[in-house]
């Protein structure tokens, strides 16, 4: 299995993905608008701006392997956790720069 379908089906984020995920441009666009990929600005993490529930919720594997947050995540994995989410919530817990993107 790919590493594309296997963090698709939530496989764990055992090794750092080479493959894009899908909306990998929107992912890049919602990241133009929020915080540095390496931002550990409390309550919210990362180049996606993600707080601890997001995290633990989507990213629980890449928590464990990368001993913290996202702003410990290479920007591929933070995109793949993101993925995640979006697969149930869409571009949702991105509001405001989701529709800067025009993604709502």
């Amino acid at each position: 299995m790919g590493t594309i379908a296997a963090v698709a089906v939530g496989v764990s984020l055992l090794a750092v993905p080479t493959t894009k995920p899908p909306h990998y441009h929107q992912w890049q666009c919602i990241h133009r608008y929020e915080g540095s990929w390496r931002d550990t600005g409390d309550p919210y993490w990362g180049g996606l701006q993600m707080d601890r529930q997001f995290m633990w919720t989507y990213g629980r594997d890449a928590v464990r392997r990368y001993g913290g947050w996202a702003h410990r995540w290479p920007p591929l994995v933070q995109m793949w956790v993101a993925e995640r989410a979006w697969r149930t919530r869409g571009f949702w817990p991105w509001p405001t720069t989701a529709r800067m993107c025009g993604l709502l």
